[in-house]
């Protein structure tokens, strides 16, 4: 059986709460042994729930830790450090020695007085690789401020992207600029693992979730910066791209998502609006983002009379992009899904795995996220 492959790289984790933990999660699928040094407390996430799941520890006793904690820190060990304690510093302190990474998601500069910054632990592991997530980087104005997902949203402009266009600013439904520079994260930490072995030497990753939140602004960036334009919230619409939103149907609600001309003359024929499919003002589509309620109020009028998976059936088959807005239930209840292994059950606990699938290599998803402190401290030397 091939190894992981990252079968051999130890990770020291300082970090709580999601996009640090989801660094850490995502190398221990890849197959890192993942260290999760916790205060005595415990990660925050231990208790944001509910829902709580109870689980019994080896030592009889039960511990009740909420899903939230679950979805971020799967297959990692637990250990339990004061830094307060002189005896609890010096043992991590040694951890780290041999370690080939550390996550941490302090303030700027916050582990500094126990020796634990880059300068400090660089000094004694040449060769590790540091990753530091913040909200807003280790230098610009905003450096010692904390920064939390919801209020990146903000301040990044994709709130107010978010939403219809009479309605309120909206947030995304999950903290996905934690997700993001979690990914980004990994991401920097295999760069600079990849570049330790050609050096030998390690190097700080500097992860902001401002930076992270501006780097995926991506086309609406480029329509700001290249095209002049204030981007403006559109609703289940596309900026660019039309027909590319939401429309009604008799029974609910479907997407239809025309990415080229064919696919449009392919939705009139469909909806019987073959003149509508074939006049030459809407030909292409940069006229028709040009006329985009001209176009799609007939559209609209038209899938309104259809039952929705009848409709996204008949679309489908025609060649054009359809699909149905699903609960989290039905998402996870699909037959792809199924198919591809998505819900997990590790040590009895349901989750989701780490969707990176590998020709050779296996990924690892057999180890629930851990108990607070079931690790003893005793890791065999490496070096």
């Amino acid at each position: 059986m091939p190894e992981a492959p990252l079968a051999g790289l130890r990770v020291v984790e300082l970090a709580r709460i999601l996009a640090g933990p989801w660094i850490g999660q995502t190398l221990a699928d890849l197959g890192a042994e993942v260290i999760k040094v916790e205060s005595p407390e415990g990660d925050d996430t231990r208790r944001w729930g509910p829902p709580f799941i109870d689980r019994p520890r080896a030592d009889g006793t039960v511990e009740t830790v909420a899903a939230y904690f679950h979805a971020a820190n799967r297959g990692k060990t637990s250990v339990i450090c004061d830094f307060t304690d002189a005896q609890d510093l010096a043992r991590l302190h040694r951890l780290i020695d041999d370690a080939d990474v550390v996550i941490e998601n302090f303030k700027a500069g916050g582990l500094a007085r126990f020796g634990l910054d880059y300068p400090s632990v660089s000094a004694r592991n040449p060769g590790l690789v540091y990753a530091s997530v913040t909200g807003f980087g280790q230098t610009g104005p905003r450096a010692s401020q904390p920064g939390y997902d919801f209020m990146i949203q903000g301040l990044s402009g994709v709130m107010e992207l978010t939403g219809e266009p009479s309605g309120d600013p909206q947030k995304v439904g999950i903290a996905w600029i934690d997700i993001f520079t979690g990914l980004y994260g990994v991401i920097g930490i295999q760069a600079a693992l990849a570049e330790r072995a050609r050096s030998g030497l390690g190097q700080q990753v500097d992860m902001a979730l401002f930076d992270c939140a501006l780097g995926v602004l991506a086309n609406q960036g480029a329509n700001h910066l290249l095209g002049a334009q204030e981007p403006q919230r559109l609703g289940n619409a596309h900026p660019n791209i039309v027909p590319y939103q939401v429309f009604p149907a008799q029974d609910g609600h479907l997407i239809v998502a025309c990415g080229n001309d064919r696919q449009f003359r392919a939705l009139c024929d469909v909806l019987d609006l073959g003149e509508l499919g074939a006049d030459p003002d809407y030909a292409t589509n940069p006229q028709r983002v040009a006329a985009r309620d001209t176009v799609c109020g007939p559209l609209a009028r038209a899938t309104a009379g259809w039952g929705r998976d009848t409709l996204i059936a008949a679309l489908t088959a025609a060649g054009v992009p359809a699909g149905p807005i699903n609960r989290v239930s039905e998402a996870l209840a699909d037959p792809q899904a199924r198919a591809r292994g998505m819900v997990i059950a590790p040590e009895g606990i349901a989750g989701l795995r780490s969707p990176v699938t590998l020709s050779r290599s296996p990924t690892l998803s057999d180890r629930a996220a851990p108990a607070l402190g079931q690790g003893d401290w005793r890791f065999s030397p490496r070096r």
